[in-house]
């Protein structure tokens, strides 16, 4: 008898969820979408950054290194926009403000490298004196 209690009670238990799943479903669209529209924009990142990795090749030396940097730096900024697109929030701007500095960064490093001595050692202090100011306003934006 019990058995047959708790066999109708878990029939019913179901048919009560199912109803209210029916009558209430989940904003599937929306989420579909965002999904979609982050898949194409990663998708479409991933073949700029492949593009601009290909045209990179025919260079040689440091020339093809600050090639290489600029791409790597272009597809590190186009994902960080790409958050704050889709996801618009304080943290993913100083996140896209963040990758910005770091890009200037490595790609100036990359620059300087052409360079030997005195005009190198300025131009990397003038490189890191760059970031640092980048990087004082990125903790402005936390005010």
């Amino acid at each position: 008898m019990q058995k047959l209690i708790w066999t109708c009670a878990v029939a019913s238990c179901l048919t009560v969820l199912s109803a209210h799943a029916q009558m209430n479903p989940p904003p599937a669209a929306t989420v579909d979408l965002a999904i979609a529209e982050l898949k194409a924009g990663r998708d479409k990142i991933a073949a700029d950054y492949k593009a601009d990795r290909a045209a990179c090749d025919a260079m040689k030396d440091n020339a093809k290194d600050v090639c290489v940097e600029e791409a790597k730096g272009k597809e590190k900024i186009a994902k960080a926009e790409l958050d704050q697109k889709l996801k618009p929030s304080d943290g993913n701007a100083r996140k896209v403000a963040q990758a910005k500095v770091d890009v200037a960064y490595s790609i100036a490093k990359e620059k300087c490298d052409d360079q030997k001595g005195d005009a190198k050692s300025a131009c990397m202090k003038q490189a890191k004196a760059d970031e640092e100011k980048g990087k004082a306003e990125i903790k402005a934006m936390k005010k």
